[in-house]
This record gives structure tokens, sequence and C-alpha cells, in this order.
């Protein structure tokens, strides 16, 4: 497939620039304990409409025991916003309620932050060597992204970004496309496929489509083909589909390099 070559790249953060994930789950296990109260233990998606079986499971899970299963964590496979979203499906309410609570108890986990691979930093140089504007866009708070994006590799990366768009700066997170159009309007850009979108989840995929920029799913997790197509089945009811999967940033730089070229040649993810 032919890809548009990017004037603007805004990068998902945690689980797609950053590892967060032992801080995140913790955070995530100390909102579930707390559902019966705040009421959502009512509200999970009901039995029969889930996406997946998988999915299905993870509900079934959540409402015996109130916790994450020790597998999916140890995995470290899906994001929070994955999550709350496998959780309640369509009910906004719920969803906004689950990251507001999620937000409190995160405060008390966060602060060790890694790059998720190596040579991340001389990547985003590149990028910007190469005139491309960069942003960051995650659902998390921005007293959370601002702290971490300073002490990165000791010396923070605040100077590689051209904006940071946080959750609490719309009114819709992610899957909403209310991220990505602010990180544009941002930027002084207009939507279009020339700005890309890399997120780790299938949520920044329905958030990219819903922009109508290019969606770039990273495959971190190492997901094998069977269950990409299974996450992204492209049907009526789940349409979103990725533009192109990379497994690790050395594959993305080469994407984005061949698409300067005029040489954008990438293999389709399948169903798009």
């Amino acid at each position: 497939m032919k890809l548009t070559a990017p004037k603007a790249i805004l990068f998902d953060w945690h689980a797609t620039l950053v590892d967060t994930l032992d801080a995140m789950y913790h955070a995530v296990d100390d909102v579930l304990l707390m559902f019966d109260e705040l009421g959502l233990l009512e509200r999970l998606t009901a039995p029969g409409k889930s996406k997946t079986e998988e999915d299905a499971r993870l509900v079934s899970y959540v409402r015996d025991f109130q916790r994450l299963h020790p597998k999916l964590k140890a995995d470290k496979k899906i994001s929070r916003t994955d999550i709350f979203e496998v959780l309640f499906d369509q009910d906004s309410e719920a969803k906004m309620t689950a990251h507001r609570e999620f937000n409190k108890c995160y405060r008390k986990h966060f602060g060790e932050i890694h790059p998720f691979e190596d040579g991340i930093e001389d990547m985003l140089r590149h990028f910007r060597r190469l005139g491309i504007k960069l942003g960051v866009l995650t659902n998390r708070d921005r007293e959370f992204l601002e702290h971490e994006i300073s002490v990165i590799n000791v010396t923070g990366w605040s100077d590689l970004f051209d904006i940071l768009v946080c959750g609490d700066d719309v009114v819709y997170r992610k899957p909403a496309p209310d991220l990505i159009l602010k990180g544009i309007k941002d930027l002084e850009l207009t939507p279009g496929l020339e700005i890309w979108h890399v997120g780790d989840s299938t949520t920044d995929m329905a958030a990219s489509e819903a922009a109508g920029v290019t969606s770039i799913f990273f495959n971190g997790a190492c997901w094998d083909k069977g269950w990409l197509d299974k996450i992204f089945p492209g049907t009526i009811k789940h349409p979103h589909v990725p533009d192109a999967v990379v497994d690790n940033f050395k594959e993305f730089q080469k994407l984005v390099d061949c698409c300067l070229s005029n040489d954008s040649s990438w293999k389709q993810f399948p169903g798009k």
C-alpha cells in the first residue's frame, strides 16, 4: 500500500514510547476494588456483548474478583484504556468514572519510567532533523505526563516534542478523536493522512480513524497475526484496522524514511 509521508507524528506515551506498565496495573487493581462502591459492577459489559471470548473472560473475572487476572498482568499486553473499553463497552459515563478514579490511584504508584526500547530518543531526534512535527497524546492527566517526560533518561525528552495533549485537556479521551484533533490544532495543521498517530491499543486505532489520520499500530506486545486479526477484525461492529503495523521502532523509522523518499511500499495490514 502507499502511505502518505508524514508532516507530523503524534505518539501515544505509555506502552508505546515508554514503559510504565507495572505502575499502571497496580493502579487499575486499586480502581477495580472500588467498583462496587462506585456503582460500576452493575455497569460491566453484559454477557454475550463482548468483542471476543478473551474480553468476555476478562469481564467475568473482574465481576467475580474485582481485580485483574495475574496472567494478564504478567503478559503486559493490554493498556488501561483498553481494559476500561472491554469492561464498559459503550458506557461512556462509566468509563469516565473509571478513568477519573484511576488518576487518583496512579498518584500512589507512578515514578520510575524507562524508554520502551533502546534507540527511541535517537529516532525522535532524527525525525526532528527531518522537519517532522512531533507530539505526545495520552489519556492520562497532565501532572503525570509532565513529570515523566521531564525525568526520562535523566535529562528528559521535553525538548523533543512540539506539543503535549493530555486526557484532562479534552472532554472525551481516546477512543474519541478529541486528543488527536486538539494536537493537530495546536500544531496549526489540518486533519489528514499526512498526520500519523502511533499507538499500542485498539482505542488508539479507533481514535485515529475517527480523526481522519493515518493509524500506525505499535505491536510492542509482540502479538502474532492470529491475535491481530482477532482484535482488528474489520467488521461492521469493529471496523477499526490500522494502516500499518510495526513490531519495533527500527521498523517504524524505516517506514517513515521510505515514505519520505517516495518509496512508501509497505505490507498492508490484512483487512484494511
